[in-house]
């Protein structure tokens, strides 16, 4: 049975291979027959060959480290507030009586609507585009925290009374794996929408990354290059989302 699984995402793995093969074929094809206007939108070879010299001069490699950087910084203190607060509002009547209101009148706010504030705050800084990631990137998490927490079994804090577990333990043995899977999901979420104001913040606060590369190249009407920032940017997310379902498996292993 296994085998045959193995086969099968083996054939679908290669078909979605093939099929953007086919779709880059189909491009290439397009801008040489003069279909598209490569201005706007480059020939893959071109882009390609825009990636690799960005590769060869460092300028490629230097912009996606402090992207990432940026991304998994304010990713990981939005994940670990946001899971603090959920499992707090999630787990205590009283705290979300106190602090449910308040957020979820914060709650709706673009990231971008609060740019003003934030350049006010910080100025045009690094703080400035940690602090846009952050708020964006906290509500998913604290979300699907809070609903984690709160889908746990009641039976199973009646057992832990019965069994005369303390609170640590019942938060730790009881709840948190219960609530795992819900703050898994609300970190993916969270991890996307943390890429995405990366880009903003760096194109707003003019700060070096692959924002304001793409921010650059298309001022200068260099499409292969914006295209070349784009792509790194995909591979980024893919790889991203990729490590995080890794470890998501390993943690969650009864699942």
């Amino acid at each position: 049975m296994a085998r045959y699984e193995t086969i099968d995402r083996l054939f679908w793995f290669a078909a979605s291979l093939g099929f953007a093969a086919a779709l880059l074929l189909i491009w290439e094809g397009a801008v040489h027959a003069g279909l598209v206007r490569p201005l706007f939108f480059p020939a893959p070879s071109r882009i390609w060959a825009a990636l690799v010299h960005g590769v060869v001069d460092g300028s490629m490699l230097s912009d996606t480290v402090v992207t990432v950087s940026r991304t998994l910084g304010g990713w990981l203190a939005a994940s670990l507030v946001g899971a603090a607060l959920g499992a707090l509002i999630g787990l205590s009547r009283r705290a979300n009586a106190y602090l449910g209101s308040t957020l979820e009148a914060l709650r709706p706010l673009p990231p971008a609507s609060l740019v003003p504030i934030f350049v006010a705050v910080f100025g045009y800084s690094e703080q400035m585009v940690m602090a846009i990631i952050a708020f964006g990137a906290l509500w998913p998490c604290l979300l699907s925290t809070v609903s984690g927490f709160r889908a746990v079994e009641p039976r199973l804090y009646e057992v832990a009374r019965v069994l005369g577990m303390g609170r640590p333990s019942v938060l730790f043995r009881i709840a948190l794996p219960s609530a795992l899977p819900e703050i898994f999901a609300g970190m993916r979420v969270g991890l996307t929408v943390s890429l995405i104001l990366v880009v903003v913040g760096e194109m707003l606060g003019s700060r070096p990354g692959l924002g304001l590369s793409i921010l650059l190249a298309q001022r200068s009407f260099q499409s292969p290059d914006l295209f070349a920032g784009i792509a790194v940017l995909g591979l980024i997310g893919f790889l991203t989302a990729t490590l995080l379902n890794a470890v998501e498996s390993r943690l969650l292993f009864w699942r």
